[in-house]
């Protein structure tokens, strides 16, 4: 055999010995030696279209805080920006003079109490007299006359005795009101929130109902979106739908209410949605703060999905392998619109086939698989 001759044969061997190389591991895999892969189960889940609408948040409590009483303001405790809590003091107003009213107040009642102790004891004396000239009756001491008259003193004293205690009825209201308008010298923050905007400083005065400060609730936010009228119908109350945030956040929301009044000029009407999660920090939302409301555009429809890695598009067909005992079969399938991470199956598939999703790039039809937590493996779940 010549030089170039052995050349050849050795050339070929190379290859021969390279191609058993490569084929040694898919013959030991077919035999005794499943594939390991990950799997997805085709499920049936609801499939709805929506249409995306610019909404923003707003505030369910917000609003000015008025003064209930009047007179001048001696301090103002809180500034722009700050967080107040409910029942925390906003601003104390003068109290000097609602004091000294509220301790003439509390004389009057005294001294009403005083009438009132008075007329009862002229009563009581009245009527133990009349008590007396009735017993005497029969008697030559007995005289008619006297006893007319004492019961006529009866009936004034009863009489002054009513008026001593509407008197203490009417100084203990007045007494009450005082009180109250002390108590109001201290206005108070009505809800949680954040101080916005003050309206009044230390020195000025205050009428009753003079405004304050503006509260804004920002631990109870709701999204109001102005929604087409002809994509109303699919928004009851309770329905869920999904919300993005500007950072790109998605979540659901809840349909509180659709506000029953139409823009003419856009024919739009206000919708207002729950989040289904309340912000985790205080000040992670904003009054204003755009979002983007996803709207149901039909009624919701019942569909069998398949991971979207399952899906092998191949010579214009996709198919997909699904494992059935410990072994991958092909199927041919069809499918429709995407579901997120996910694809509508036409035809196919059924809810509850296992379908490969990891591996399937490299397993052969009716090869042996393994997964995590396949039944009668051993490996667990």
């Amino acid at each position: 055999m010549t030089v170039s001759g052995l050349k050849r044969v050795m050339g070929v061997a190379t290859v021969a010995a390279v191609a058993m190389l490569f084929a040694a591991p898919a013959l030991a895999q077919g035999k005794g030696f499943p594939a390991l892969v990950d799997v997805d189960t085709v499920i049936s889940q609801p499939l709805s279209q929506t249409m995306p609408v610019i909404g923003r948040f707003v505030a369910r409590e917000r609003g000015v805080v008025s003064s209930l009483t009047a007179g001048p303001v001696a301090a103002v405790e809180v500034e722009v920006g700050e967080r107040v809590e409910a029942g925390q003091v906003l601003i104390r107003l003068d109290d000097a003079v609602i004091t000294q009213e509220r301790n003439l107040e509390a004389a009057a009642v005294k001294q009403s109490r005083a009438e009132l102790s008075t007329a009862k004891e002229a009563l009581g004396l009245a009527l133990q007299e009349q008590k007396r000239l009735e017993r005497l009756k029969g008697s030559a001491a007995f005289s008619q006359a006297r006893l007319d008259d004492k019961k006529k003193e009866v009936a004034r004293l009863r009489s002054e005795q009513a008026e001593a205690e509407a008197a203490v009825a009417k100084s203990q209201a007045s007494l009450a009101l005082a009180e109250i308008d002390l108590k109001r010298t201290r206005v108070l923050a009505p809800f949680n929130g954040v101080v916005i905007e003050r309206h009044t400083e230390r020195g000025a005065y205050l009428s009753a109902g003079g405004n304050v400060v503006t509260l804004l609730n920002d631990e109870d936010m709701e999204v109001e979106a102005d929604v087409p009228a002809n994509r109303i119908a699919g928004l009851t109350p309770g329905r869920l739908v999904e919300i993005e945030l500007v950072a790109g956040e998605n979540q659901q929301a809840i349909v509180r209410a659709v506000v029953p009044d139409e823009n003419v000029l856009t024919r739009t009407r206000a919708v207002r949605f729950t989040p289904a999660a309340k912000a985790t920090e205080p000040g992670a939302l904003a009054a204003g703060q755009s979002v983007t409301v996803f709207i149901p555009v039909g009624t919701a429809r019942e569909i069998v999905s398949v991971h979207k890695d399952a899906v092998l598009p191949q010579g214009g067909r996709n198919r997909v392998y699904v494992v059935r005992n410990g072994v991958a079969e092909i199927r041919e399938i069809t499918y429709g619109e995407a579901v997120g991470d996910r694809l509508e199956v036409l035809s196919g598939l059924e809810p509850g086939d296992v379908t490969v999703i990891r591996g399937n790039e490299r397993i052969q039809p009716g090869q042996e698989v393994t997964y995590q937590g396949m039944p009668g493996n051993g490996t667990g779940g």
